[in-house]
């Protein structure tokens, strides 16, 4: 491995390993890992819904598809970078090889921050599904903090070990998401459609994807909503899917492995997101899809259909797995945060943050002190949404009623996966800028025209309208929670981290010019593959 100095041969072998474990994963556990923090059966139910309450209404699954196009397009020219360059940055040793390392740092740090609030975004939807399971199967009603803090405490348990541990766990949940989902889809098929068929023509069909749900839809007094809603849920959905680069240094023979496992994730998510969200609306039919989207219930769009195709016994089987699902979703993010903070660490000018955050467990090889800080991140960010008690919602008359139950939903789950996602959209289309300026302008390696200049242009111009759109509709955006101050202070939030990141770099620019050399050039060799 590259690090930024190289020790002498009687230096005397340091006690934590200056990397991660080498080797420790195949394709398979990259995939589990990459589709597991997309999280199907957390993205179906716990984004479907506000996508066709708030956004494009019954032409949803139309936005799964065209989000399937544009990130196929996106992750055409990132596995291309991915194939000359492995490293746990990703996103920032990326940008930094392309556009040089103030970019790199600047993308850095709003990457670290989107993956960090991710995690809190899930552990809010885990502790939300699981007050839920527990209340209808047990019939017990546990306030979702204890969960949230539950969820918090074995995660960070889990991640402190060898990464094979989290591989094997999110391996098995992903499994049993995929089949139940696909369980649920196939009733319907078998049932010829629900009342009003199967609708292909509302639902699938691309123009679909960029129609607004109209006012009073289906006779719903609170009925409408932004096809940009729509969309920005629909790439939501795939958050995660790029973190196949993360684990490029833990993984054998990187070089083959991340590219094809990048492809295999965005692609078959897609074509599963589509075909599930089409079954859900046409299982449920028109109106009864819109209403239970926009009700004080919106899982019920997916709950209900469950009851009545799959029966009571494996409605309480899909609660307990859209838990544990959405639980192993937030540790994948937990892997992939503390990674970034990882690998920004181990390139910061100073020997205590190397020597702790930046180092590995001399056991494990996991990121452990770096894991542990994302653990105390999450936990803060947990506690301090505790403060928010009520969400209005509307009630069949339109008249705003207090529903502190849809608090982790909402206002956790909801608010930061809008903040976070459009971090991370901003930072893949500066990636697909990079791939477009190593191969073109720069000419490190000889680049094809198609995956390595058309695709990631078509690729960031789709993620940069898509991130426009939001901001134009943002009084949309953040549905019933629109009034929080966090979803008003979430473009601050984004433009400040990087602004740090960028005058950071500057900074070390000109006080620390060898330290700025080494910015996302901690990197895998080739002479260090592994078969």
């Amino acid at each position: 491995m590259a690090t930024e100095s190289t020790p002498s041969a009687h230096a005397v072998e340091p006690v934590a390993p200056a990397g991660l474990k080498k080797g420790a994963i195949g394709m398979a556990a990259v995939i589990f890992m990459a589709v597991a923090n997309a999280a199907p059966i957390t993205a179906m139910t716990g984004n479907v819904p506000i996508a066709v309450g708030f956004g494009n209404g019954l032409g949803a699954p139309a936005g799964f598809l065209f989000a399937t196009i544009a990130l196929t397009l996106f992750a055409l020219g990132y596995v291309a970078m991915a194939r000359h360059i492995t490293t746990t940055g990703a996103f920032y040793g990326f940008i930094s090889h392309g556009l040089g390392q103030v970019w790199g740092m600047a993308s850095g740090f709003l990457a670290t921050f989107a993956y960090v609030v991710f995690e809190g975004s899930l552990i809010g939807g885990c502790a939300y599904f699981a007050n839920d399971a527990m209340k209808t199967i047990v019939g017990v009603d546990v306030p979702w903090p204890l969960f949230a803090v539950a969820a918090i405490a074995l995660i960070a348990a889990l991640c402190h070990f060898h990464i094979s541990l989290t591989a094997a766990i999110l391996g098995v949940t992903l499994v049993s998401e995929v089949l139940i989902l696909f369980a649920l889809a196939f009733t319907v098929i078998l049932d010829g459609g629900g009342p009003d068929g199967f609708m292909l023509d509302k639902t699938v069909l691309l123009h679909n994807a960029f129609t607004n749900l109209p006012e009073g839809a289906f006779g719903t007094a609170a009925a409408t909503g932004s096809m940009a809603i729509g969309l920005f849920f629909a790439f939501w959905s795939w958050v995660g899917f790029e973190t196949t680069a993360v684990y490029g240094e833990e993984s054998r023979n990187p070089k083959k492995i991340i590219p094809r496992a990048t492809l295999i994730a965005v692609v078959g998510l897609g074509l599963f997101y589509t075909f599930v969200s089409a079954m859900v609306l046409a299982g449920n039919g028109a109106k009864v899809s819109v209403e239970a989207s926009i009700s004080a219930a919106p899982l019920d769009l997916f709950f209900n259909l469950v009851q009545a195709n799959l029966g009571g016994v494996l409605l309480d089987v899909y609660k307990i797995l859209l838990v544990i699902g959405s639980f192993a979703c937030a540790l994948a993010f937990h892997n992939a945060a503390s990674r970034y903070l990882f690998a920004l660490s181990r390139e910061i000018p100073s020997a205590a943050v190397k020597s702790t955050l930046g180092a590995a467990h001399p056991r494990h090889g996991s990121p452990y002190l770096a894991s542990a800080v994302q653990s105390v991140i999450t936990l803060v960010i947990v506690l301090l949404f505790f403060g928010f008690t009520a969400v209005q919602v509307p009630d069949a008359d339109g008249v705003p009623v207090d529903t502190p139950a849809l608090v982790p939903y909402t206002n956790i789950y909801g608010l930061l996966a809008l903040v976070g996602t459009a971090a991370i959209m901003l930072v893949q289309a500066i990636c697909s800028v990079a791939v477009v300026w190593y191969f073109w302008v720069r000419k490190a390696h000889r680049g094809n025209v198609f995956t390595t200049l058309v695709c990631p242009l078509l690729g960031a111009a789709s993620m940069g309208a898509v991130v426009w759109l939001l901001w134009d509709n943002r009084a949309f955006a953040a549905g019933y929670a629109s009034n929080s101050l966090v979803f008003k202070s979430a473009p601050l939030f984004i433009a400040g981290v990087f602004l740090a990141g960028l005058l950071y770099a500057l900074w070390l620019r000109r006080a620390r010019p060898q330290v700025y050399a080494e910015i996302g050039r901690t990197v895998m060799e080739d002479s260090h593959e592994r078969g």
